[in-house]
């Protein structure tokens, strides 16, 4: 019987944690879950050494530069694991014709768009994060054949740091809240999207390439917030403000709605709207 050996990289973020968490689900796959401290991936030679010493059928790297503002003055570190590290497990994934399953971002779009942005549609990062996500994503599809690119956006967990936890925690540290209401997109439970990366490597259907995925509906980051305080029974006061009135280094795309369209599709995946998902994950915080 063939070995089938799936890699988790980044495995203690929001999205690798839940990986872990409901991998049980594929019984006949062994998941070798792995974060810096057991798998530098920006290391050529320990790369290439784990390869030789493991059989792997899969990979889904979780891994990623995240912190958005830091990029700006990080831009070599973000690229570092944003990009070069990419290439790294996409020429192991090709030497051992392993399936690549990459995670990137909404923020390769501009976010001047009207309408959900597509597959195909141009990217066009507007900061340092976004480019490098970016440049990842070309790196894994020049360099293995057999590579998912899954963007996704506005992440969130019960595990790792993120918006939600961040509004609680915020909760009756002031009197107001102050909360962008100007930027358009979908928050995405990673749970969710765990299920469907499982879904995916389970009806093992070779169709490759880039997909879209967050959760169904709209929302600011002022609808977001509103919502986090209203399903918790929260009566702290938010006021919703104009990107300009919070400014960041990095610049963050207006609108980066995504159209899911091509991966419920292609896998028959059925998306929770956010505030269903947004719910569930209360529950569990």
């Amino acid at each position: 019987m063939v070995s089938m050996n799936i890699l988790v990289t980044g495995a203690k973020g929001q999205l690798g944690s839940e990986l872990k968490k409901l991998h049980h689900s594929l019984a006949k796959y062994h998941f070798i879950f792995a974060d810096f401290e057991e798998l530098d991936i920006t290391n050529e030679d320990i790369v290439k050494d784990f390869f030789k010493h493991n059989k792997i059928s899969h990979c889904i790297n979780c891994a990623a530069y995240t912190a958005v503002d830091k990029a700006e003055s990080e831009a070599d570190k973000a690229e570092l694991l944003n990009a070069k590290a990419v290439r790294l497990l996409s020429e192991q994934c090709a030497s051992q014709n392993a399936i690549l399953i990459h995670i990137s971002t909404d923020y390769v779009f501009d976010g001047k768009n009207y309408l959900p942005y597509t597959e195909v549609d141009m990217a066009n990062p507007m900061n340092v994060y976004g480019k490098t996500k970016l440049l990842g994503e070309q790196m894994a599809l020049s360099r293995n054949p057999k590579t998912i690119v899954i963007r996704t956006s506005w992440l969130y967990s019960a595990f790792g740091n993120n918006f939600v936890k961040t509004m609680l925690r915020l909760v009756g540290t002031k009197p107001t809240l102050s909360v962008v209401a100007d930027q358009i997109g979908t928050p995405t439970h990673a749970e969710d999207l765990a299920e469907a990366i499982l879904h995916i490597i389970c009806i093992n259907v070779p169709h490759f390439g880039i997909y879209h995925y967050s959760n169904e509906g709209v929302a600011s980051w002022y609808d977001f917030a509103h919502a986090i305080f209203q399903i918790k029974g929260l009566s702290t006061q938010l006021l919703p403000i104009k990107t300009e009135a919070y400014p960041t280094p990095a610049k963050r795309p207006a609108y980066s709605i995504l159209d899911k369209s091509k991966i419920k599709h292609t896998f028959e995946i059925s998306i929770p709207h956010w505030r269903e998902s947004l719910e569930k994950c209360l529950k569990s915080l």
